[in-house]
């Protein structure tokens, strides 16, 4: 999970990219870069760390140019370093940077590939550069002829021959020298993209993002979401050009409605923010049967808030907020390894305890993963003077690794992998545990845009929807993702 973002417009773009970065600071937290073109030169500047503290004044005045890109990044696989920080540049052809969103599932193939058929050297080990190797040695076959500038359709021809050398799922948003900006998007549209547009002196401008509320916050009208498999071209001269570059189908990754996404984003036309009131209202169809003696509903900030608001009002219980959450500390999900997780929980929740005294609670989290976070909390609400604590889950049983770009633990370190049912709730201290079913997640996103008939749940039991995702390529993404835990083996792949 990363974010990336890209403007087009009629005036400096650095200060609205910085501000977009800030909005879809939530979508990583380890890195942050931005490069801008102004019509003699590349500028680009990234580095580890906030948007905040990545750039500084000095940056922002060197950043020149009314067109640019930008990233943050979170931590997954390998150990990260500045290097792996994104955009990455080429100076050949045109001069090309690229942010990319996802993960190349045979990148092994195409890192070869790059390097003994087409002479390209790689400096890190990042599945992003090997990307835009491909994209710039596809473009450079279009300027064969000595072409010093390519035609939509010419590009659109280069973006054809990368769908057809790459697989996995991804956005792309790559800015060309005395060109404009290539967007696009998986063919099964796993990770999400959309498109907006401003008018600012009669010419319009434009921006794609990862998420719909970075353009919004800049004053963009949404425009729509790319399509799985669509190449978008935002010229500089002549406005926005897209094209079907290969054949697609839409599988959108659920769990960016259950936990990545802000809750005030659209994507592909569906409100975050609703999807996650009716997956309360599903999870209170299973636990009115119960007819549990719940005294209130509390939910483990942020994601699940609204979550627990429309289950607790279906199910008739007081809603509170029984923790105050300290938003100087990181999401706990997409830190690098299991102790920092471990140890940021009781820095980043705080129970109230005039909310647990004596009262039988009902906690309700967006997922579980190890169940280590899970079992902590619960001991807090317990300390804090709970008698009883039922604990719902938004999502399904979360039991296989995401090979499309979002960092979860090997098969082995999944809770849902190791026990039952009834052995997960002994595990983390709960005297009643509900999971979210499946088809009612689904239909939770569903209602929101019928069109979409299915969505990318793999890691929580599903088919993964790409082809050939064997053993071999899930063992090798579970080792890709052990180096930050051990030590070791540094010299991996990064996954972004």
């Amino acid at each position: 999970m990363c974010g990336i973002l890209g403007v087009m417009q009629n005036q400096p773009a650095a200060q609205d990219i910085y501000d977009g970065l800030i909005v879809l600071q939530h979508r990583g937290q380890d890195a942050a870069g931005m490069a801008t073109y102004d019509g003699h030169q590349m500028h680009v500047k990234k580095g580890n760390g906030l948007v905040r503290d990545v750039f500084r004044t000095k940056n922002m005045i060197r950043l020149k140019g009314d067109m640019g890109i930008g990233h943050v990044r979170y931590p997954t696989a390998g150990c990260s370093t500045v290097e792996e920080a994104q955009p990455f540049y080429v100076n050949a052809p045109f001069g090309i940077a690229l942010a990319h969103n996802g993960t190349l599932t045979n990148y092994e193939q195409l890192r070869k590939e790059v390097h003994e058929n087409n002479l390209r050297h790689l400096n890190t080990s990042s599945d992003s550069e090997v990307l835009l190797n491909i994209l710039a040695f596809e473009l450079g076959h279009e300027t064969k002829n000595k072409i010093k500038k390519l035609t939509p359709e010419k590009i659109f021809k280069a973006v054809k021959r990368v769908f057809k050398r790459i697989e996995g799922g991804y956005a792309v948003a790559a800015l060309v020298v005395d060109h404009g900006i290539i967007a696009f998007r998986d063919p099964n549209g796993i990770r999400p993209l959309s498109i907006g547009v401003r008018e600012n002196g009669g010419k319009p401008e434009y921006a794609i993002s990862s998420e719909s509320v970075a353009m919004q916050a800049l004053g963009f009208k949404i425009l729509r979401d790319v399509g799985p498999g669509e190449a978008i071209y935002l010229d500089a001269e002549n406005g926005l050009f897209s094209q079907q570059c290969t054949r697609s189908r839409m599988r959108p990754c659920i769990f960016e409605y259950v936990y990545l996404a802000r809750p005030d984003s659209l994507m592909d036309n569906i409100s975050v923010y609703k999807t996650r009131l009716r997956m309360g209202q599903f999870l209170a169809q299973q636990i009115k049967k119960d007819k549990l003696d719940i005294d209130v509903v509390i939910p483990i900030p942020e994601t699940s808030r609204h979550i627990a608001i429309t289950l607790a009002s279906e199910i008739k219980v007081k809603y509170r907020e029984g923790f105050f959450k300290n938003r100087y500390i990181g999401r706990t999900f997409i830190m690098p390894n299991q102790a920092i997780r471990q140890k940021s929980v009781r820095y980043k929740l705080n129970p109230i305890p005039l909310e647990f005294r004596k009262k039988n609670v009902l906690l309700v989290d967006d997922s579980i993963v190890r169940g280590n976070t899970s079992k902590q909390i619960i001991d807090m609400v317990r300390e804090a003077g709970a008698k009883k604590v039922y604990f719902a889950s938004a999502a399904p049983p979360i039991v296989n690794p995401c090979v499309y770009g979002i960092d979860m633990p090997r098969r082995q370190d999944f809770i849902a992998n190791q026990l039952n049912h009834d052995e997960i709730r002994k595990a983390i201290g709960a005297d009643k545990l509900y999971y979210q079913k499946y088809a009612d997640l689904e239909k939770a996103a569903h209602i929101g845009n019928p069109k979409i008939k299915k969505f990318c749940w793999a890691c929580m039991g599903g088919n993964y929807p790409t082809k050939n995702i064997t053993e071999e390529v899930l063992a090798r993404v579970e080792l890709q993702r052990t180096p930050c835990e051990t030590g070791e083996n540094e010299d991996q792949m990064t996954l972004l």
